[in-house]
């Protein structure tokens, strides 16, 4: 299923908005993956150049394009300051397997925003994409992923070697049939 990107939200949540990235973005992609705390954890180079940056806003505009899914922007409904990312990546698509993901600047951590987009992703991943299951992983210096997948009602599988990190990450499946009605 492709996705339109209109230019409003496709979907919200009681504080969130999403939409997908555009080619104009730079500057919000820049407040996100520009910033080494958030990146520390999801990428080994350090402090992200300008065109590292530019490459992986290219790559969520590419992904939405050919497969419908993206790490879309999420911003707050009330001010429409950017948050962060939430969103889905193909991972083993013939299975109707999507890979979750969310990264939250840094201003907002803290604050339930990763719990509520992942919340809303998960419905439409289950809901409008009919996957069969979401994967998920994260660093494994990452306990607040570990604490919130968990919460989510992701089960640990094993680790899997994750290329921009270098390091095996803790890795979990939440497949349909097992998804928690509410997860706090």
């Amino acid at each position: 299923m492709k996705h339109e990107c209109p230019g409003q939200y496709f979907l919200v949540t009681g504080r969130l908005g999403f939409r997908c990235w555009r080619e104009e973005d730079l500057d919000l992609a820049l407040g996100l993956w520009g910033d080494v705390e958030v990146t520390k954890l999801i990428d080994a180079r350090g402090q992200l150049t300008t065109n590292q940056v530019l490459e992986r806003l290219n790559k969520e505009i590419v992904s939405v394009k050919a497969h419908g899914v993206q790490y879309w922007p999420i911003f707050l409904r009330a001010t429409g300051e950017h948050v962060g990312c939430c969103g889905l990546r193909p991972y083993a698509l013939t299975q109707g397997l999507y890979e979750i993901g969310f990264h939250i600047r840094a201003a907002h951590w803290r604050c339930g925003y990763a719990a509520e987009a992942a919340r809303a992703v998960i419905d439409y991943a289950f809901g409008e994409l009919r996957a069969q299951a979401l994967f998920a992983g994260h660093n494994p210096q990452n306990e607040a992923s570990r604490i919130l997948l968990t919460k989510l009602g992701f089960q640990y599988t094993h680790d899997e070697y994750y290329p921009p990190t270098g390091l095996w990450h803790p890795s979990y499946l939440l497949e349909s049939k097992e998804r928690p009605v509410n997860a706090n």
